[in-house]
């Protein structure tokens, strides 16, 4: 089964389709990213945040794929944030991986309380990439007004922004100001799992997967709803990353080739946004969250 590679900025390419680890346990990290791996994902992206990466680097070594066919990527955290700091951090994430270079690394939150921390980080990770030590730089959760002023104080256009995008929320001005920046978006929560997201007007809770208009266009090609909604991220030129531990779906989720949205059936699914965020502002400080330490290797 193949599944489509994209060209960052900077010439590197990755595999459209990722394998996310949010809300992973360590415990359970091992077996799932072996797993993923069998399936056939190639890019497997965690966060010092996590807590998991020692154990994803461990299911890499102990699979029969070798690190050099795996894009890597991982995330620094806020209480990280500065450039001898990040510098430090970078030695933390690949102790933890068990490797030398990483294929991705992205600063976790804008973190607008402390932006000038965030400029000096990202300038850290420009060192690590003229360095070697990783093959592309980015961010994630910068909505268009953080990436501007990013874009102002640093050299390397950011590879990669990371943000939550799904049916029920597809950020269009932070699509289009990436786009305009040669900036690959790439979505967590891609199929809205990993968070639920309020009704209007109540209480009830309401989810992609049952969806009637993606249930309906599900129907019609024999797929499930998630890998309806998958494809519609790798054909609108984005790169996913989908999270399951459970087997089964793992493997739904990498088998989609073979199937062809129509423009009028993407449309339709662009018109299911809500504008309602499920995961936390970015634009909002949260000093007390910041601050979670991130362990030594």
């Amino acid at each position: 089964m193949t599944i489509p590679t994209l060209t960052l900025n900077n010439g590197v390419t990755l595999p459209a389709l990722g394998y996310g680890v949010f809300q992973t346990p360590p415990d359970e990290t091992v077996a799932a990213v072996r797993t993923a791996l069998e399936v056939g994902y190639r890019h497997i992206d965690t966060a010092a945040a996590y807590g998991n990466e020692r154990e994803v680097g461990r299911a890499i070594r102990e699979s029969d794929v070798p690190r050099g066919d795996v894009f890597l990527e991982t995330k620094v955290w806020v209480s990280d944030y500065g450039y001898d700091q990040t510098l430090h951090a970078f030695e933390k994430a690949t102790a933890k991986l068990g490797v030398e270079q990483l294929d991705l690394l992205i600063l976790h939150q804008p973190a607008p309380d402390r932006f000038d921390s965030t400029v000096a980080a990202y300038r850290a990770l420009e060192t690590l990439l003229a360095d070697g030590r990783v093959r592309a730089i980015g961010v994630s959760n910068f909505m268009p007004q953080q990436l501007e002023a990013l874009l102002e104080q640093v050299e390397v256009v950011p590879a990669v922004n990371q943000v939550e995008l799904h049916p029920y929320f597809t950020q269009p001005a932070v699509q289009a100001a990436d786009a305009r920046h040669g900036v690959l978006t790439q979505a967590w929560s891609p199929i809205g799992g990993i968070t639920s997201y309020p009704g209007w007007g109540d209480d009830t809770r309401r989810s992609t997967l049952e969806d009637p208009t993606i249930a309906e266009i599900a129907s019609a090609h024999d797929r499930t709803p998630a890998q309806v909604m998958l494809r519609w991220h790798l054909q609108q030129g984005r790169s996913a990353i989908p999270k399951s531990v459970t087997p089964s779906r793992i493997a739904e989720n990498f088998d989609v080739a073979g199937f062809d949205l129509t423009d009028a059936e993407l449309a339709s699914i662009d018109a299911l946004d809500t504008g309602v965020r499920g995961g936390p502002d970015p634009e909002v400080a949260r000093p007390e969250f910041f601050a979670r330490a991130i362990p030594e290797a």
